[in-house]
């Protein structure tokens, strides 16, 4: 489709890093223009179409949607650059999670996935530089694997404890007001500042009824990270000015120190520091113990000769073995056959 336009050596931190983009830094106007311009669109829509994903609560898929916005995408495109655009509420998912549990997504439309979509390729390459070196998560240039090595560096320096830090339900419980004072800081544009608060504030359909909230940031749409990492780039910058080694990939940091004593210290401050952002600690997945045997991002990390290694953990490989057998299974009964 083709849319037409209508513990480490302590260094400060620059007061730079968390000011407004201003004009010079291309960030102060006409954002939303440079979002809904068509070359933007087009590598937009090439992502979500990757991305593939499920009807909102539209019930339109990738390409029922396509043929829609053929007729529809000028109307909306004014409404967006006029504000007085309204995002659809997202649909409630539930999908299990690899531990037992369960995770609920937001699904926003197709249409609405291809706006935010839209709107992250501007804004994501004006704000993501002032981010701390120490976030991983959903930032481009940047891998999982990345924070993994990083971990690994610190374990290998001496700091054999781990502060390992699990945010209780972050996504639904993201503080809208507190999030938006953080987002003005960084970006002056108003269209593009009340354009995300109307995401926000759009609500989530559950049997039929649209249910709204002051907090929360459902997981399913492309800002969803982003604006997680704007709200938590605040604890960052206060862990690198007292000078900790730490990884953090999404709601999830891991800060390593040399002693158990130390950890608890740790601990205590960002118990402190999420509590101004109304965040929580799952006190029940967090923890101050060795960093060796601790899972992170699907590693484990161990001692071999002085040397400190990494490997998924025996349980995940099983697991992931047996689901390879089920697909092989399915797929081609005699090649499983002759596998066992």
């Amino acid at each position: 489709m083709e849319i037409t336009s209508g513990e480490a050596v302590r260094s400060p931190v620059s007061d730079e890093v968390n000011r407004p983009q201003d004009e010079s830094d291309n960030a102060g106007q006409g954002l939303l223009e440079r979002a809904f311009a068509r070359e933007n669109l087009k590598r937009a829509w090439k992502r979500v179409k990757a991305n593939k994903g499920a009807a909102g609560v539209d019930g339109l898929d990738i390409e029922q949607t396509a043929e829609h916005l053929l007729s529809q995408w000028p109307k909306i495109r004014e409404q967006l650059l006029s504000g007085a655009y309204r995002p659809s509420p997202v649909k409630r998912v539930v999908i299990p999670k690899p531990d037992g549990g369960e995770r609920e997504l937001g699904i926003p439309t197709v249409t609405d996935r291809l706006i935010q979509q839209a709107l992250l390729q501007i804004v994501q390459p004006l704000v993501d530089p002032t981010f701390s070196e120490h976030s991983y998560g959903f930032r481009p240039g940047r891998r999982a694997q990345d924070a993994v090595l990083a971990a690994q560096r610190y374990v290998s320096s001496g700091r054999e404890v781990v502060v390992d830090v699990d945010l209780e339900k972050f996504f639904d419980r993201v503080d809208h007001d507190i999030l938006m004072d953080r987002l003005r800081k960084r970006i002056l544009d108003r269209a593009v500042i009340r354009l995300i608060r109307t995401y926000l504030d759009a609500g989530t359909m559950i049997n039929g009824v649209v249910e709204k909230s002051r907090c929360g940031a459902p997981q399913g749409g492309p800002l969803s990270p982003f604006l997680a990492n704007v709200l938590l780039d605040e604890v960052d910058r206060e862990l690198e000015r007292r000078g900790h080694c730490f990884v953090r990939y999404a709601d999830d940091a891991n800060v390593y120190v040399r002693s158990h004593k130390a950890g608890l210290r740790v601990m205590t401050l960002l118990r402190r520091l999420y509590e101004k952002l109304h965040l929580s600690v799952n006190e029940s997945k967090s923890a101050v113990t060795s960093a060796f045997g601790r899972k992170f991002l699907g590693y484990e990390f161990w001692s071999a000769r002085g040397d400190v290694k990494r490997a998924v953990p025996y349980k995940a490989l099983k697991q992931f073995k047996q689901r390879i057998r089920w697909y092989t299974a399915l797929v081609w009964p005699w090649l499983a056959a002759d596998c066992r």
